[in-house]
């Protein structure tokens, strides 16, 4: 790894990745973020600060909806030689279906696969939703599954792309341990529904219930995952909703206890089914 490491954040103009950005410049971290449009390449570049102080954040124009493939996607990553790998981007679920199938799941496992054949990427973060599981989880509560199945109901395509490649970080995630790098970090960070509030920095972290009353601040997301990625004994799903714990006290009760929230899951289902996919 450099010395001042170097953080690709893909989806760099989104709500979540805007607030990051600062965080992890003021580590002392550099930072390139993808963006789509030139126009947003100035409200990126504002985060540099004048005296020199704190890491440096350069901008990669990158349309994540024509990355077509894993080949694509190292491009990008070659571009930026990143030692960490975040991925805070997505369609909205809102939008065309074919644009949600194009990034939040196709776009994305291009990204998985090409970061995680580079040895020297040693962290990678993806930023996904609690509800993207094929069953509850165990510790849920009949109320949490109901919430997910609004979500399911509301947006089916958005769920569906997401469970994809929620399932494909797994797979790829186990594969390269299974190959002897233990030290690899990858997290999918599982945010329960989002909010335009402030940070209220009280959160909970790691098996939570899905706190599908209560929506969690985008800010709140990105200084959990700012403070996620400075460790290094985080792992695997971690949810994350709206709490009373303070971050560093939340993140550290489950780093203590080495879980997460994979539970419940069927890794060799998802080994079967990605079998021609890997590494």
């Amino acid at each position: 790894m450099s010395s001042v490491p170097r953080v690709l954040l893909l989806g760099g103009h989104g709500k979540i990745a805007l607030f990051l950005t600062p965080l992890l410049l003021a580590r002392g971290w550099d930072v390139i973020s993808a963006v789509r449009d030139p126009k947003h390449e100035s409200d990126i570049l504002k985060f540099n600060r004048d005296d020199g102080k704190g890491g440096k954040v350069t901008v990669s124009i990158s349309d994540l909806e024509k990355v077509k493939s894993s080949e694509d996607a190292a491009k990008v990553i070659t571009a930026a030689n990143p030692d960490y790998v975040v991925w805070a981007a997505g369609a909205g679920g809102k939008g065309p279906v074919e644009r949600t199938y194009a990034i939040d799941q196709e776009a994305a496992k291009h990204f998985i696969h090409a970061a995680m054949s580079k040895p020297s990427i040693t962290k990678f973060l993806l930023i996904s939703h609690i509800g993207s599981r094929r069953k509850p989880a165990p510790w849920w509560t009949a109320a949490d599954w109901e919430s997910v199945d609004r979500i399911k109901a509301a947006l089916p395509d958005y769920y569906k792309a997401k469970l994809d490649a929620d399932e494909y970080f797994s797979v790829i995630t186990a594969q390269r341990k299974e190959k002897g790098d233990t030290n690899f970090q990858g997290i999918n960070l599982r945010p329960t529904t989002l909010s335009d509030d402030p940070a209220t920095k009280k959160v909970e972290f790691g098996r939570t219930g899905t706190g599908e009353r209560a929506p969690i601040s985008r800010e709140d997301v990105a200084i959990v995952a700012d403070k996620v990625l400075a460790r290094s004994d985080i792992r695997g799903y971690q949810d994350l909703i709206q709490g009373n714990t303070p971050v560093d006290e939340a993140i550290e009760k489950t780093a203590k206890t080495q879980l997460c929230c994979f539970e419940g899951e069927d890794l060799e289902a998802m080994r079967e089914k990605f079998k021609g996919q890997m590494l």
